[in-house]
């Protein structure tokens, strides 16, 4: 456990020296809360959620898939592959530590950064619009961690197919940006034409929205089990395939 300690702390200095994982992972979501909550405000708007809540409500949960999409497509396929282009992952599986603890302290690194993004999120939400849950923290906890989860294992799956840094950064991005906007994460879903939210429903990341959201306005859980269930097969087909082609070098 002290040698994954150190891992852990290692590997998470490391991260934070990334300008621009920094600022997509714990910066950019509350910056562009700021910009929408300003604009829009966060009165109730019953006619357009549905829900006695108002824009930053609603957006705080969306958000939450912004943090993940960019932690496990952009953060872990382009600090592995990195790493493995420079035979830093040749020397941990050379050490007396088994390699599972690499990859136990990898994933603790990016659950951390994670989370982290999102108490930022949370906090500027709170403090600045008056933030409203209906959920409980516990329920919500439970299905961002199964959100990341399932995202982690897709991150270190092109990471394992990748052959350098500079193509798992291009990678991520063709696939986490047009994510973020046809899901929910990065603009609510009813503002975007028909056609489009029809799309959505094919779009992983909407699936982390609906969950999070749902529990955030307090629905059961027993009411999501669609986006419940399409995670958990995600977290299972990701790892079992990341597993078979992860290279170490």
């Amino acid at each position: 456990m002290r040698g994954i300690g150190k891992l852990f702390l290692m590997q998470f200095k490391l991260y934070l020296r990334e300008p621009v994982a920094f600022f997509f992972s714990l910066a950019y979501p509350a910056l562009l809360l700021l910009l929408f909550g300003f604009i829009f405000g966060n009165e109730p708007s019953p006619e357009f959620w549905g829900r006695n809540f108002g824009t930053v409500d609603a957006s705080v949960p969306a958000y939450a898939g912004i943090i993940i999409g960019t932690v496990a497509l952009m953060g872990i396929p382009i600090d592995t592959a990195a790493s493995r282009e420079t035979g830093v992952l040749r020397r941990y599986r050379a050490t007396p530590l088994h390699p599972v603890a690499y990859l136990m302290a990898s994933v603790a690194v990016y659950l951390a950064i994670a989370i982290l993004g999102m108490v930022i999120l949370v906090l500027t939400g709170k403090l600045v619009f008056g933030l409203r849950i209906a959920g409980t923290w516990v329920d919500i906890l439970a299905a961002f961690a199964l959100s990341a989860f399932a995202f982690f294992s897709v991150g270190y799956l092109i990471a394992g197919i990748v052959p350098s840094a500079r193509v798992a950064q291009a990678v991520g991005m063709v696939i986490f940006f047009p994510m973020m906007f046809l899901s929910g994460a990065g603009m609510p879903l009813p503002l975007l034409p028909e056609v489009l939210q029809k799309v959505s429903d094919y779009i992983p990341l909407s699936y982390v929205v609906r969950l999070i959201q749902g529990l955030w306005f307090g629905d059961p859980w027993a009411s999501l089990w669609v986006p419940t269930l399409v995670l958990v097969a995600m977290l299972l087909a990701g790892t079992l395939l990341a597993t078979k082609l992860f290279r170490w070098e």
